[in-house]
């Protein structure tokens, strides 16, 4: 297995042309990956080293080893390539980040995280963009356009909040814990649509035409992108509950789950459209229908092997970042200038800090208004530690980065070449520093005795690869309330408790139509060695 894959990366050009290369590589990239895993669950019960951060120092380590082997000639074993990340490590992550989802949760608070994840995100983007606008030109930072300046913006609003949600508690805190994991997983759609909208978007003759035209085609894409992914997620629960494979076999079930969230990721790109926001809502419908499809042990199965992917690829991507921040070829062309470096770092950073702040404040202010009960509304405290959960960069960032300013993970300009190294700073320095923080931040801001206020929504959830994103494997919460919903007798109901009205209807619609068709819990196939039959004999 591991010669095979040294030998298709070897063709694809990611490895070294030596096979003896390519397998040592492979054998040191597995080692660093156990290696991660191993210090990170040692270092479990403090919270203040994650496995993120376990891969960053990981990875500069071996960054370091490597320089000094090769006499400073490189520091890492894999070029980075696009394809690798989009097409190989991104889906996992963000399929899961869908299937395991809490969806009562999410939906719940589906208003204000939009909110957050799109409009956010937006006005992040500007103030990022307009600031890198102003302040680079009076920089000598090489040759870059207002294309360049746009791609900054987009690529600086992608957050990462991973360090935050392994600190919170989504049973203690269920409402801060769902705006801080679903901002983040809308703010990525938002952040690649965007920066994939701007590479078709005439920035030489700009018109009011052609301005709308760009957020005709923003919206477009968000809109596609996810009936796409909830397309694929029905037709994988039509299939496998008309044709029942477990019969015969789980792993061909199994097998068709997982093929089909991958195949309506690589149909949006296809298409040009969000591959990431069609596997996340693909991994939201096959919770809710495909998942109670299934045989149990299939259930258990798929659960845990997507978390399991999830985590090995997010691992992987900060490790290589790790590796990719010494990178000598980068550097010695950004060196020419180390204060104009530090500086473009240090403005980078505050802009994030800026654009952070200039929207979470006063969208959580509009937020407040349309609730009624003081649980539902965002507290000050709360607010600030939403600030500070996207003020991390991660991964996303760093791919958007080599797309716009590399070329197969190589540059030869100087402007490219700071942009690059100047963004792998401020993901090393958001990642450690701000990281490290969190957990001394929130301890501050919730203590203990807090967190029982908000603990009225999500059952307890077992442990395990990724804890964070796991919901209980009884199944789909998206169905269950804490308390029955009285059926709506007016439209100023609807206009008082919109989110309760339309779970209401939601709920009525798919108990009568959606689930008899593409099944779901309460709603699976009476067939022998069926999850149902086997129920039913237990009860005898």
């Amino acid at each position: 297995m591991g010669l095979e894959l040294a030998t298709y990366l070897v063709r694809s050009g990611i490895l070294a042309t030596s096979d003896h290369t390519s397998v040592v590589s492979i054998n040191l990239f597995v080692a660093l990956l156990c290696a991660c895993i191993v210090i990170g669950h040692l270092l479990e019960e403090t919270k203040w080293m994650n496995e993120s951060i376990t891969a960053l120092f990981l990875g500069l380590f071996t960054g370091v080893v490597i320089l000094l082997t090769t006499q400073g000639k490189s520091s890492h074993i894999l070029v980075f390539s696009e394809d690798l990340f989009f097409i190989y490590l991104l889906p996992p992550i963000i399929f899961n980040a869908g299937f395991q989802v809490k969806k009562k949760q999410f939906f719940r608070n589906f208003m204000t995280i939009t909110l957050f994840g799109a409009v956010g995100t937006l006005i992040s983007f500007f103030t990022i963009s307009f600031g890198a606008i102003w302040l680079f030109k009076r920089m000598d930072i090489g040759d870059l356009d207002i294309g360049d300046m746009l791609a900054i913006g987009a690529i600086f609003s992608a957050t990462d909040s991973v360090c935050t949600l392994q600190v919170l508690n989504q049973d203690e805190t269920p409402l801060l814990y769902s705006l801080v994991f679903g901002e983040g997983v809308v703010n990525d759609a938002t952040s690649v649509v965007l920066f994939n909208a701007l590479r078709n978007f005439d920035l030489v003759h700009i018109e009011s035409s052609a301005l709308f035209k760009f957020v005709l085609n923003f919206f477009y894409l968000f809109v596609s992108s996810t009936f796409l992914g909830v397309f694929a997620g029905l037709l994988s629960a039509y299939i496998i509950k008309k044709l029942y494979f477990g019969r015969h076999s789980t792993d061909r079930e199994v097998a068709l789950m997982m093929l089909m969230a991958y195949l309506s990721y690589m149909l949006a790109e296809l298409l040009d459209l969000s591959g990431i926001l069609t596997v996340f809502f693909c991994g939201i419908v096959m919770s809710h229908y495909t998942w109670h499809n299934v045989t149990e042990s299939s259930r258990v199965t798929t659960k845990h092997a997507f978390a399991t992917l999830s985590f090995i690829a997010e691992t992987f991507l900060f490790l290589y970042v790790g590796m990719d921040a010494l990178d000598i070829e980068k550097w010695t062309l950004a060196s020419d200038s180390p204060a104009n470096s530090v500086g473009v770092s240090a403005i980078l950073v505050s802009l994030v800090l800026v654009g952070r702040a200039a929207f979470v404040f006063p969208l959580s202010f509009l937020s407040n208004l349309t609730k009624r009960s003081p649980d539902e509304k965002i507290s000050f405290r709360q607010q600030i530690i939403i600030w500070w959960a996207g003020l991390m960069r991660g991964a996303v960032s760093i791919a958007l980065a080599y797309n716009k300013f590399t070329s197969s993970g190589h540059t030869q300009l100087r402007g490219n070449a700071i942009m690059i190294t100047s963004t792998i700073t401020v993901v090393l320095f958001s990642t450690v520093v701000f990281g490290l923080m969190t957990k001394p931040l929130i301890n501050l801001l919730l203590p203990a005795h807090r967190h029982s206020s908000d603990n009225n929504s999500e059952p307890s959830t077992p442990k395990s690869l990724i804890a964070p994103l796991l919901s209980s494997l009884n199944g789909s919460d998206l169905e269950i309330a804490d308390h029955p919903l009285n059926r709506p007798s007016s439209i100023r109901l609807l206009l008082t408790k919109p989110a309760k009205t339309v779970h209401f209807y939601w709920r009525k619609f798919d108990n009568a139509i959606m689930r008899p068709i593409f099944g779901g819990r309460g709603f699976t196939p009476f067939v022998p060695g069926s999850p149902i039959e086997q129920s039913v004999h237990g009860g005898d």
